[in-house]
């Protein structure tokens, strides 16, 4: 009685060992690439430079830059979304920063495998 599924042989075939190196290899591409990511810094600006926020790729916040005419007692609202409209395209740059990452280490499969 012929044997269903399986190899022949039980060995796997070359191709698949090429594709579990090809894995293996892209994993150390993404692993490398999220490192350097992590250790970029991003700046974004908001209020026509008024206000200047720096981000990590780690999408931690590490510097927030005023300038002097920005800060109003009086308006602190303004400041305040301002603040948050520089942080939120920051991280933006880091999310598009990530995501041409992954377009690079796929190949544009789009996260998935062609078969």
């Amino acid at each position: 009685m012929a044997k269903r599924g399986g190899f022949p042989g039980g060995a796997m075939p070359g191709n698949m060992n090429n594709l579990m190196k090809q894995a293996q290899r892209m994993q150390r591409q993404m692993e490398e690439g999220q490192k350097e990511l992590e250790a970029k810094e991003f700046t974004a600006s908001a209020g026509g430079g008024a206000v200047e926020v720096t981000v990590t790729g780690k999408k931690e916040l590490v510097k927030v830059k005023l300038s002097e005419e920005v800060v109003d007692p009086e308006d602190i609202e303004m400041l305040q979304d301002l603040i948050v409209a520089a942080a939120n395209e920051a991280l933006k740059q880091v999310e598009e920063a990530g995501a041409a990452l992954m377009g690079r280490m796929t190949g544009g499969l789009g996260g998935g495998f062609p078969f």
